[in-house]
């Protein structure tokens, strides 16, 4: 390894559709700025990373099916030593591990920090990103389960810089009682900062956060901790053979999902045109991008949620492509 030095890792968490893809692609552009090497390593919950072509040229690892926990803490290793072997030939500079929106930050920690790792790899931070436009309804009893608060609060309470991302959709007079909350359940030492479409202050985000102590306590109270089934009731539905869309209807069927739909993405074809158009969508709100043809994509939609109804989506599909 390049001078000996462990590689620093950045974790990015935070629950479906907070805006983690985001805050890494701005960490990427600051890494090219630097000339510093990444690596990354991408969990999906679906059969396919839709995301790819985000990181073009880029050192990517993926684990599909899952969130790192539980039995994908296997994969997760394995992964990790498929990385060792490449560095072995290429190093790299810092390691980016992002969570799916439903993963526990402390099964990615676990790992970093077990004997295995501990020599090669130095966890720096545990960057938890939170969707200030759903905050409320999420700690809400009446709008959200009990899953989703208790994985919000782990994730919180792990989170050792927290984002408050997206706080352009909120009224200004809801940000200080969101902040309040948060502070209720991470404490008033926890960092938190505050902003839009994932600007921060580079200097920020790749502060170290996470002291060394933790390395010889890495198995202490939470060493028999239970692996809560986070994704048992979130599922991720694939629709394929996804004919040419125009982009306004598209993105107004988008809108009329169910609420538990937490995220979609993936590729359509504009109508008329041939583009393939890559899309993103959470809070109810849905953002496209042109997708050179090189790239060979076809089109393909993942939606994503919490205790979703399959047919009822499929039938909300078919109204649309009928």
């Amino acid at each position: 390894m390049k001078n000996e030095k462990r590689v620093p890792v950045f974790v990015l968490s935070g629950f479906l559709g907070s805006g983690k893809t985001t805050v890494l692609l701005k960490m990427l552009e600051h890494c090219k700025n630097k000339g510093w090497l990444p690596g990354i390593i991408l969990n999906e919950l679906g059969e396919a990373n839709v995301e790819s072509h985000l990181f073009e040229n880029e050192k990517v690892f993926e684990l599909l099916n899952g969130c790192i926990c539980c039995t994908i803490q296997d994969d997760l290793k394995e992964t990790m030593n498929q990385l060792i072997v490449e560095m072995e030939k290429q190093p790299i500079d810092i390691l980016f591990i992002e969570g799916t929106g439903v993963a526990n930050p402390l099964e990615i920690q676990e790992v970093l920090l077990s004997s295995q790792y501990i020599n090669q790899f130095e966890l720096m931070s545990i960057i938890t990103v939170l969707d200030a436009s759903h905050y409320l309804e999420y700690q809400s009893i009446f709008s959200s389960s009990s899953e989703v608060r208790n994985l919000m609060k782990e994730q919180t309470v792990c989170g050792s810089l927290l984002f408050l991302n997206k706080t352009d959709l909120i009224p200004s007079g809801q940000l200080e009682k969101i902040k309040q909350r948060i502070t209720k359940i991470a404490g008033h030492e926890k960092v938190m900062i505050e902003g839009v479409y994932g600007q921060i202050d580079p200097e920020v985000l790749f502060e170290k956060r996470i002291q060394s102590v933790l390395i010889g306590n890495s198995h202490s109270e939470d060493e028999h901790h239970p692996h809560h089934h986070h994704h048992s009731t979130v599922q991720a539905i694939k629709l394929e053979n996804v004919p040419p869309l125009k982009q306004k209807t598209f993105e107004k069927w988008l809108k009329q999902l169910p609420t538990n739909v937490l995220r979609g993405k993936g590729f359509i074809e504009s109508e008329g045109s041939e583009q393939i158009v890559s899309f993103q969508y959470a809070s109810k709100k849905a953002e496209f991008m042109p997708v050179p043809k090189s790239l060979n994509r076809k089109p393909i939609i993942i939606l994503i949620g919490m205790g979703l109804d399959e047919n009822q989506i499929r039938d909300h599909w078919k109204q649309l492509v009928k």
